[in-house]
């Protein structure tokens, strides 16, 4: 399975990665890297949660052009 995240650095330079896909799915890292590795666990952990209690996967996400 295949996902978006989306990376970020917060104020102290740590890196915040989150799945729009997965409500709630966030991890972090101090490196691009980690954080990437981090929120794969996540997603796996995420999903497993999703799927005793019911409920789909996945949301449906998608993207939107706007003029800036």
């Amino acid at each position: 399975m295949k996902l978006t995240v989306t990376l970020d650095r917060d104020e102290d330079g740590v890196w915040v990665v989150e799945c729009p896909s997965i409500p709630g799915c966030v991890s972090q890292g101090q490196t691009r890297a980690e954080a990437l590795e981090n929120i794969r666990y996540a997603i796996i952990a995420c999903l497993e949660v999703r799927a005793e209690r019911g409920l789909p996967l996945t949301i449906e996400t998608c993207q939107v052009e706007v003029m800036a």
